[in-house]
């Protein structure tokens, strides 16, 4: 591409960031980042736009700064090549990451095998991306040790990647589920991946426990909610309501659309992101009354489908990932609840709260399925270990036994 298109196309970018709104500081990294591409663009030992970002990253030893150049590189590099204009999505990496890329055409041709075979089998893609990640750290790691093919590996190879030389765990029964589901799927065209499988050690599964929200917890919660002089917005108050009263996964809310609530039959209608079945609820009036106060107050005037949406331009919905734990996070903080390490946050222990409560109150275990959207019955399994209401019935007397008092102290 000629330097005088490039320039062109970067002066394009560097408009349409500053007429959509972005911050100065990214402003002013896209002015600084396509003045850096137009300097280097056509410099003898430069061949791509990954090249220009490598000899940047040689002279810059500030992390955060060659993170923001390699987003600026990307985003006109798309720009150039697809005239897809940037907005606050995640872009394909400019350098692609993971062990998959790292990888010999032996290992990867099994990584894409087994993508092919259980995309036909409309496997859910998340789980199959962590299937895949798991296994090519694993490939990788045989391949750095010298074995360039799966079919001359060895038990002992096989073992070294789960077991150290004095018999720790290096890697669980998790790990190994995953990469047996590879192997497993791809017996057909790699016949040795049954004699692979019979090396894999025999794990046992480890299950921790599950933390959850007390009576006080809760209760401190809904009152962050539901205070007037509450640090929430009226956003984030919108979302933890429905996450409390309704148990929507933090996918789910992040995607809900304005077109699946329906306000004269109080119902709300999705498309589940993790089992992409459909789930219909009931829309309350206190669920209700917060998205209608998010919506008429405070939701910026946009044509975004989506109900949750950035409070910024480009007005771009909710990531379900890190924006969605931001908000939990905040919640929980001024509920003055979960704030120390290794606690529970995330929107998921609502959820917990929310079957829970309804498994304590008596609620049939197939009403309370259909409510939390699960497809599976021992989806339910891991909530039943707090419904302590029905535990205590299951709890057998010890008066028959002899313990001496000392057990119990004075």
């Amino acid at each position: 591409m000629e330097k005088g298109i490039i320039k062109e196309k970067c002066q394009q970018v560097v408009e349409y960031v500053i007429n959509s709104g972005y911050s100065r500081a990214s402003v002013w990294r896209y002015q600084y980042g396509t003045r850096y591409i137009l300097k280097n663009i056509h410099s003898n030992e430069i061949k791509s736009f990954t090249d220009i970002y490598r000899k940047y990253e040689e002279a810059e030893s500030c992390k955060r700064k060659r993170s923001y150049m390699r987003g600026v590189i990307k985003a006109v590099e798309v720009f150039c090549l697809e005239g897809r204009y940037p907005d606050w999505t995640r872009n394909i990496p400019l350098i692609p990451t993971g062990s998959y890329h790292s990888l010999n055409d032996e290992y990867k041709a099994i990584i894409d095998c087994f993508i092919e075979i259980e995309s036909k089998r409309k496997k859910q893609e998340r789980t199959i991306l962590r299937e895949v990640s798991a296994t090519s750290v694993f490939f990788l790691q045989l391949q750095n040790a010298g074995v360039e093919r799966l079919a001359e590996a060895t038990e002992s190879d096989i073992l070294s990647l789960f077991v150290s030389n004095d018999d720790t765990i290096i890697k669980g029964y998790s790990a190994k589920k995953k990469f047996t589901a590879v192997l497993k799927a791809c017996i057909p065209n790699y016949p040795f991946c049954e004699t692979i499988l019979a090396y894999l050690p025999a794990l046992k599964a480890k299950y921790k426990n599950i933390q959850y929200l007390t009576a006080e917890e809760i209760a401190k919660v809904k009152n962050a909610l539901f205070c007037d002089s509450s640090e929430l917005t009226l956003r984030d108050k919108a979302i933890g309501t429905i996450a409390v009263y309704m148990g929507l996964r933090s996918g789910d809310i992040a995607g809900l659309q304005i077109s699946s609530i329906d306000w004269n039959n109080d119902t709300i209608c999705i498309k589940q992101q993790k089992t992409g079945a459909p789930l219909t609820l009931p829309l309350s009036a206190v669920v209700g009354n917060a998205v209608w106060d998010y919506m008429e107050l405070e939701r910026p005037k946009s044509d975004s489908e989506y109900v949750f949406i950035s409070a910024r331009k480009p007005f771009k919905h909710l990531a379900c990932t890190g924006s969605m734990y931001t908000v939990a996070q905040k919640i929980m903080k001024v509920a003055n609840i979960r704030q120390n390490k290794g606690d529970r946050q995330g929107f998921h222990i609502f959820r917990h709260y929310f079957a829970t409560t309804l498994l304590g109150n008596g609620i049939p275990r197939p009403l309370v399925s259909n409510l939390t959207g699960q497809i599976a019955p021992e989806s339910l399994e891991p909530y039943l270990s707090a419904d302590f209401v029905h535990l205590k019935k299951c709890a057998i007397s010890i008066e028959r036994f002899p313990v001496s008092r000392e057990v119990f102290g004075r």
